[in-house]
């Protein structure tokens, strides 16, 4: 191996303990964020249920509160689902195939799951544009704040999809033997 091959390697390896570290600081952030949106969704719905049941009463926002807390919480939790495995795989045929042919389908697979997610995020900012004006009927917020969190799932689900297709890491279900 020569010198360059060694500095490239090097190099390498940086950039991946750079971006892997970048990432969990993102992770980190978007744990205690969906935490705190639980949190306040189950607060909501709690105080909505006593508000009703014992005051006679409702909170006017507490539907959108609580249906903006939940998508929220749901889609920065698609990004953590892709971390793990936790999404479900169908691999039928897949678990079939010898090791080096999957693991070449599974970053195809990546890396066109990465292309398909930031069509999405594109999108998501073109509604965002379209319909930031319009506001929630019964919260002084925009309608817009929903496409807001998919947009952002898709950036932070594309990011973890990426050190796949470079082959930095590999999904322990890919590396599985066939049964």
């Amino acid at each position: 191996m020569s010198s360059l091959d060694h500095a490239g390697r090097n190099l390498s390896r940086s950039i991946a303990r750079a971006w892997f570290s970048m990432l969990d600081g993102i992770d980190f952030l978007s744990r205690w964020l969906i935490i705190a949106l639980m949190s306040v969704m189950t607060c909501m719905i709690v105080t909505q249920v006593f508000f009703r049941y014992v005051l006679n009463d409702s909170i006017d926002a507490a539907d959108e509160i609580s249906r903006l807390t939940f998508v929220w919480s749901i889609l920065l939790a698609i990004p953590h689902g892709l971390k793990t495995g936790a999404h479900v795989g169908i691999d039928l045929i897949v678990s079939r195939l010898k090791l080096r042919l999957r693991l070449w389908i599974f970053r195809f697979t990546c890396a066109a799951g990465i292309v398909l997610l930031l069509v999405v995020a594109w999108q998501a900012q073109v509604m965002i544009q379209r319909i930031w004006d319009q506001p929630m009927p019964t919260l002084p917020l925009s309608s817009g704040l929903f496409y807001i969190a998919l947009l952002i799932s898709m950036i932070h689900s594309a990011l973890h999809l990426f050190p796949y297709t470079l082959g930095w890491a590999s999904e322990p279900t890919v590396l599985e033997s066939p049964k």
